[in-house]
Formats: structure tokens, C-alpha cells, sequence
């Protein structure tokens, strides 16, 4: 994974370019047309959250104490009703910790568990991911280890070098997976996990939104030796909240909920009333899923009818994206998911996310977020039409 090595020449840690400011290119010619830019690089949901969750923020009473770390009683209950509604699991409240949004959480993983295993040192994680999890490693001074895909796209465990198993302090998996949609066996992971005594950290943060099948949890095999990570950033249109929750292995959440209280990570307590009430409805989600698919199958048939071949992936709400073999060869120092996300910008005011801000076997797609209402994408849709005539 190139885009996160770290510049070393002042001396110490200096953080590398945050991958979505490279976009800047990208965005001015976008913001150039009449309309300005259809912006899908991000996955910032563009929705309103549920009503009832705004008016719970207002009426908590829950603003002048300090808010517990682990995540009031009142969240946690909420949060393993929700996985015994959605999931049929059945957790302990006992078993399920708050967290501030759950990037902090995959980012501080590393550090936490290396405290509590020192000679390990080694972060495996998909090689096709979101970037926190590599970065969570360099952080942490760990190395992060690729985990290849196969070509079905689910990660190849059977890949990993036993000697970076030994070092592994965890591994990182994530279904449906950020940003290709690809859905993984977890039961698989977790097996393999618990074989070689290495925590199995499960990001499902987009599981409300998987189409191909039922959305699943790697506690369905389990809680011993696996953590899974849920947020409402995607799930309710919550991400301004920054709150999210991890659950599974008794042992392994009550080591991170302790010493994440001696660091003083805590939700505000109104965010944790109100994500309380947010885990207790179903419906509010269910009509998510409905504008989300419609999002992604208009806007990937609309692409092929321009003759962009694109598919409704198995999960999450992007359309990944392959690069047409006019732009397979980049341009100078460009990649070729950056040569066609500069077309997609100049010629539609599209604003894409370069494949190979996710890995380098990225650099042949692009990533088109489905977080902008109807109209907006149809506009970036028929000035690309233009564009073709």
C-alpha cells in the first residue's frame, strides 16, 4: 500500500498526504460547470438522520455529567437487541463497548493490543482497504501486512506468510468491504484467526447495507478471539455524531474499554441517548436501504448506457468502478483510476475516488459514492452524455 509511507527526512514521524486531499485537481475542475460538482469521492451521507434521533439529542439531560467511556447501559442494551433482531446473536451488554466513531477505533487497535503484546508487530489487514487500517499500524510503529484477494475477491489467507502470522498482533477483515463491495467468509477468518491465537477484528460498518444476501457478523461463529465493529455513522446518516461500538470476546472488549477510559475516550452523553434511540428502529434503516439501491442501480445502468460497465456490488452503497481501457495507461504520473476520475471531473463534474487511494491492485478503478440525491447524479450523468454526443 504506497500512498501511506511516511517521510522520514526531518527526522521522525511526518504524516503523509490524507488521501482525499489529492483530490484537489479533481475538484476544481468539477466545481468548474454550471451546477457546480456532483461530489461522490466521499461517503458522507447526504440523507437526514431519523427525526426522533435529532429530538433525542436536544432532550437527553445528559449534558452536564461526564458520560460513561464503555458506553451507557442504555446504549449497550440497545446495541445487542439490535444484533439479536438483526443477526440472531445473542451478546452481553457486558460484551459491547462505545467507541467515538469507529476510525479511531480501527486506528488505535494496534497501539492498544502491541501494549499488551509487545513483540508483536505486524497488522494484517485486506490488501484492497480502507487506508485507516494501514495507518493504524504505522501509528502504532507496527508493520501492516497486505492480505491478497482471490479472485472472487475474498481475502487469501492461505496467503499469508506463517512468519508474519507469528508477528500478527491482529487481522483486520471487512464485509461488505469499503470500496468494492466484496462480501468475505467470516466464519473463514475467524476460524483462521483462532487456529494461530491472533484477534480477528470484523468492520462491518456497512452491513445494513448488503444486497447479495442477509447481512452477517462474524459473531454468528462466536465471540471467542473476534471483536466485530459496528457504527451508525452509515447506518442511521449519524456520522457528524461519532459513535460507534465494538462487541464480541468478553476478554478482549473489556482490555480496550479500560484502557481506553484511562485515555479518556468518551461518546458525549447526548450522542449516547440518541444513538440509543437510533439502534431501536429498523424502519428508518429499511427506507435507507431502499434510496441507496435505487441510487446504485440507476446510476451503474445510466454508466453502461455511456458505455462504462459498472454492477451494483454485493454490499456497501459505491459502485467500484473499472478503469475503460482508453485510460488504462494513465497519463505521465497519473494512474489510471486518476487519468479517468480527471474525465469523469472534467467531463461530468464528477468527483470520484481514485481506486489506489485503497491499495496499489486499486489503480484500475475508480469509487463512486451513491450519497447524493437523485437529481444531482442524474445532472452529473447527462453532462457525461453530453460530453460522449
Amino acid at each position: 500500500m504506497s500512498l501511506l509511507g511516511s517521510d522520514t527526512t526531518r527526522g521522525g514521524f511526518v504524516p503523509p498526504v490524507y488521501p482525499f486531499d489529492k483530490l484537489g485537481e479533481l475538484a476544481e475542475l468539477a466545481a468548474a460547470h454550471d451546477g457546480g460538482a456532483v461530489d461522490l469521492s466521499v461517503g458522507t451521507p447526504c440523507d437526514p438522520p431519523p427525526p426522533q434521533v435529532v429530538r433525542a439529542l436536544g432532550h437527553s439531560g445528559r449534558e452536564r455529567g461526564y458520560p460513561t467511556s464503555i458506553g451507557s447501559v442504555e446504549l449497550r442494551e440497545a446495541a445487542a437487541a439490535w444484533m439479536e433482531r438483526r443477526f440472531g446473536v445473542s451478546v452481553s451488554p457486558s460484551a459491547i463497548a462505545a467507541c467515538v466513531g469507529t476510525k479511531e477505533l480501527v486506528a488505535g487497535v494496534p497501539h492498544w493490543l502491541r501494549l499488551r503484546r509487545p513483540s508483536q508487530d505486524t497488522v494484517l489487514c485486506p490488501a484492497l482497504a480502507y487506508p485507516t487500517y494501514e495507518m493504524g499500524a504505522l501509528l502504532a510503529g507496527c508493520r501492516a501486512v497486505p492480505v491478497p484477494a482471490g479472485s472472487d475477491g475474498s481475502m487469501q489467507l492461505s496467503a499469508v506468510d506463517e512468519q508474519d502470522a507469528e508477528r500478527a498482533l491482529c487481522l483486520w477483515v471487512n464485509s461488505p468491504a469499503n470500496p468494492s463491495g466484496q462480501l468475505d467468509d467470516l466464519g473463514a477468518a475467524a476460524r483462521w484467526g483462532r487456529e494461530r491465537g491472533i484477534p480477528v477484528f470484523s468492520d462491518e460498518c456497512y452491513v445494513e447495507f448488503t444486497w447479495s444476501s442477509a447481512g452477517r457478523t462474524i459473531l454468528e461463529h462466536g465471540d471467542s478471539g473476534v471483536v466485530a465493529v459496528h457504527s451508525l455513522s452509515k447506518r442511521s446518516n449519524l456520522a457528524g455524531l461519532r459513535v460507534g461500538l465494538f462487541a464480541g470476546d468478553p476478554e478482549l472488549v473489556e482490555y480496550l474499554a479500560a484502557l481506553r477510559r484511562h485515555a479518556g475516550f468518551m461518546v458525549p452523553g447526548p450522542v449516547q441517548h440518541a444513538g440509543a434511540v437510533a439502534l431501536g428502529d429498523d424502519l428508518h434503516v429499511l427506507r435507507q436501504r431502499e434510496i441507496y439501491l435505487e441510487r446504485l442501480q440507476r446510476f451503474a445502468a445510466s454508466l453502461g448506457g455511456l458505455g462504462i460497465p459498472a454492477e451494483v456490488p454485493a454490499g456497501t452503497f459505491y459502485l467500484w468502478v473499472a478503469v475503460p481501457d482508453r485510460f488504462a495507461g494513465g497519463g505521465g504520473d497519473q494512474s489510471p483510476a486518476f487519468a479517468f476520475g480527471r474525465h469523469l471531473a472534467r467531463a461530468g463534474g464528477i468527483l470520484s475516488s481514485p481506486g489506489d487511494a485503497y491499495g496499489p491492485s486499486g489503480r484500475g478503478h475508480v469509487r463512486l459514492a451513491m450519497v447524493q440525491p437523485v437529481d444531482r447524479l442524474d445532472l452529473g450523468l447527462e453532462r457525461l452524455g453530453r460530453f460522449a454526443d
